[in-house]
């Protein structure tokens, strides 16, 4: 008879001299990973269910407890892979999909790390921004093409709607099903004490967060979920998801289990019922479909809200983000491949899309080259993990960046990477009322807020060291940018010269 698992992939390693026998862990183990054992008197382990949430370590009163990576390994082999050979047994034990969350843990390259920030010297002084005015203010929308003036010469107001971000940072797309209550709250809280936005991700917004409309931007999806006249009107803006960087060209699924009546309400979806989204938009196939809806949203909202269009980085992103400029749009957003999610098919999320950094650059570009840059705004998202990607992102070309495992991190997260069992021992990921109480909204808020007041700072640091005083003055500037350890395709596409030119 075959035996799929050899091995777990972590150890819990506890210290018997130090261990209480307290039973912490087991309390605050979703997964039953600790138990005692009343025959013994101690605590036992299950480690073929452990997720390394580091929570039994991080609360243990006497640090009797380490997780630690199994050092059981298959026979060496370069082309099949400890990995690639767990995966055979799971797929051939229960003949069905892998599914991952959190984004792509490949080692592909990260441009990120390969970009260098240049510095101002002496004929372009460096500037403080403790006494100088720096502006990281950013507008988000259509910019107008000229000045029109009336007859008397006053000014035509002809400026389309705009979104006014404090700092040129939002927290993405994260839905109420895939993430709790509480993740939900502290999100739009931070989001109005910073003066920035949230998404609502595709599953609707629950009736007590309409009071923070003013930084909603709420989603519609393929699977239209919690999608009425209402909801589109209490937002700042509308999202159409088109794309999503960690499975690009597929849908959404979010388990029945995690379907309670809070949900099911705010999702107008039968209680227990799985949530399918479509792969696609099935009234989308084609640029001209999409205008359809664009202006379908506008005139449902009275011409008053922006309109973002989310894609996924893909291949000819840049000739994709051409049409949605020309669809009425006036808000493109572009998902990389690194990008979190709540579950995804693993095959998809780790081979399909490419990076955002070089999506981003050749999107830029082309918009540039076409005249029609101005058009509409460009937001980046896919892994921004600090100011400094936040910096490079809009010197790449974009208007701002959303950030979801970031934001994710400064609530708790450990990046378990078990997202879809529902069972977030950090009570972010999760529905189960004992875990999600786990979160505390208001220590959540004031994280978010910490580590978005931090990014500003550095941010402005980083931009007075440049010698550059605004946003404005730093996107799309890619001369402030060298490349190191890339090739000659690489630079030419992000537009960027290497080290020492």
């Amino acid at each position: 008879m075959a035996v799929d698992f050899l091995y777990p992939p972590y150890e819990v390693i506890r210290n018997m001299d130090r261990c209480i026998s307290c039973r912490a862990c087991e309390r605050q183990c979703a997964n039953e990973v600790h138990k005692y054992d009343v025959d013994f008197g101690h605590m036992v382990s299950d480690e073929s269910k452990c997720v390394n949430c580091h929570r039994c370590v991080s609360l243990c009163p006497t640090r009797a407890l380490k997780i630690v990576k199994t050092d059981h390994t298959f026979k060496e082999n370069a082309n099949w892979t400890g990995k690639a050979i767990t995966e055979v047994y799971r797929q051939a034990g229960t003949g069905g999909v892998l599914l991952s969350s959190m984004g792509n843990p490949e080692p592909y390259p990260i441009y990120w790390d390969k970009l260098l920030i240049n510095a101002s010297q002496v004929t372009n002084p460096s500037i403080d921004p403790l006494r100088e005015p720096m502006e990281t203010r950013t507008f988000l929308g259509k910019k107008p093409g000229k000045i029109v003036r009336d007859e008397t010469g006053r000014l035509v107001p002809n400026l389309a709607p705009q979104l006014e971000l404090s700092i040129p940072v939002m927290f993405s797309a994260m839905s109420y099903g895939s993430i709790s209550y509480n993740a939900h709250a502290s999100l739009a809280r931070a989001a109005q004490a910073l003066g920035i936005y949230y998404n609502t991700g595709e599953g609707g917004l629950h009736q007590d967060f309409y009071q923070y409309g003013p930084n909603t931007i709420v989603q519609v999806a393929s699977g239209r979920f919690g999608v009425h006249k209402d909801y589109l009107n209490t937002a700042a803006a509308i999202e159409i998801k088109m794309g999503q960087g960690a499975k690009p060209g597929i849908g959404g699924h979010l388990p029945g289990l995690k379907v309670g009546p809070d949900i099911s309400r705010t999702r107008m979806i039968p209680e227990g019922t799985d949530a399918i989204s479509p792969a696609p938009h099935h009234d989308i196939y084609s640029i001209e479909d999409l205008r359809q809806l664009v202006f379908s949203l506008k005139e449902a909202t009275n011409y008053q809200k922006p309109v973002i269009v989310k894609i996924a980085a893909v291949h000819n992103v840049a000739a994709i983000a051409s049409g949605i400029a020309r669809s009425g749009a006036d808000i493109i957003a572009i998902d990389g491949y690194r990008g979190g999610t709540g579950a995804a098919p693993t095959r998809i999320r780790d081979n399909v899309g490419i990076p955002i950094e070089l999506a981003l650059a050749a999107v830029d570009q082309r918009l540039r080259d076409e005249g029609i840059r101005d058009q509409v705004s460009v937001v980046a998202a896919g892994s921004i993990r600090s100011s400094a990607d936040l910096l490079k992102a809009i010197a790449l070309g974009a208007d701002a960046v959303y950030i979801g495992t970031a934001a994710l991190l400064a609530l708790g997260c450990h990046l378990c990477r078990s997202c879809q069992s529902g069972k977030c021992n950090w009570g972010i990921a999760t529905q189960r009322p004992d875990l999600v109480r786990r979160l505390n909204p208001d220590i959540g808020v004031q994280r978010l807020v910490n580590l978005v007041t931090a990014w500003d700072h550095e941010l402005k640091e980083m931009m007075g060291g440049m010698g550059i005083n605004s946003i404005e003055a730093l996107r799309g500037n890619r001369l402030m940018l060298r490349g190191i350890g890339l090739n000659q395709k690489e630079l030419e596409i992000l537009g960027v010269k290497y080290a020492g030119e």
